[in-house]
C-alpha cells in the first residue's frame, strides 16, 4: 500500500511540474508607440501597454529591435484575454509602475491560464 501512496505522489508532482511550464515565453522592448493605442490615446495600465504591443508587433509591423514573436497572441482572441491573464498572473507593483512610466524590456512567460510579467531591463 506504502508503495502505491509514493508512486501516486510521485505521477502528481511530475504532472504539477509539466502545467508549471508556460506554453510561451518572449521579450518585448515596451518603447513610447506601445504606450499609445492605434488612435493615439495615451495608454495607462501595464495590461493594455503591454497588450498595445503584441498588437503593434502582428498588426502594425511597429516592432523594436528587442521584441520576439510569440505563438499565442499572434492571434487576435488571444491579446483580448491578456488583461484577465495578467490579474490571474504576476506582476510587481515595482515592475507594474516601471511599465507604466518607462520604457522597459519584459520578460512574458505564457501559461494556459495566465501570464508572468517581469522586468528584465528599465
Amino acid at each position: 500500500m506504502l508503495r502505491v501512496v509514493f508512486l501516486s505522489v510521485s505521477v502528481l508532482g511530475m504532472t504539477t511540474n509539466v502545467w508549471a511550464q508556460p506554453i510561451d515565453t518572449y521579450w518585448a522592448r515596451l518603447s513610447k508607440q506601445d504606450h499609445y493605442n492605434s488612435s493615439g490615446v495615451a495608454l495607462n495600465s501595464a495590461a493594455t501597454i503591454i497588450r498595445q504591443d503584441r498588437a503593434n508587433f502582428y498588426i502594425f509591423g511597429k516592432m523594436d529591435p528587442e521584441d520576439e514573436s510569440d505563438v499565442f497572441f499572434n492571434d487576435k482572441a488571444n491579446r483580448a484575454k491578456l488583461e484577465k491573464m495578467l490579474s490571474e498572473g504576476s506582476l510587481s507593483d515595482r515592475d507594474r509602475a516601471i511599465i507604466e512610466n518607462g520604457t522597459p524590456l519584459i520578460r512574458v512567460d505564457i501559461h494556459p491560464e495566465h501570464v508572468e510579467v517581469t522586468v528584465a531591463q528599465d
